[in-house]
């Protein structure tokens, strides 16, 4: 997995962020300048901070206890 897959998933997962965060401070009525910075601003870090870790462990190799494809074990007869 290059680099242009991990931009283009912190690309995705910022963009999604963002429209969620500025459909709720819409939501609350009158959104200001400042709010949709704010909703840009913790859209991109928090996505910093979610994409950093998904790289993280596929740099560590750590696997996910849900989609490790261990099979349960079986007694033989």
């Amino acid at each position: 997995m290059g680099a242009g897959f991990w931009i283009s998933r912190y690309l995705l997962a910022s963009s999604i962020l963002f429209i969620i965060l500025t459909v709720v401070e819409y939501s609350k009525g009158t959104p200001s300048q400042a709010d949709i910075l704010s909703a840009l601003a913790w859209s991109l870090v928090a996505s910093a901070i979610f994409i950093g870790s998904k790289y993280w462990r596929y740099r560590k190799a750590v696997a996910c206890a849900t989609c490790s494809g261990d099979k349960p074990k079986t007694k033989s007869s």
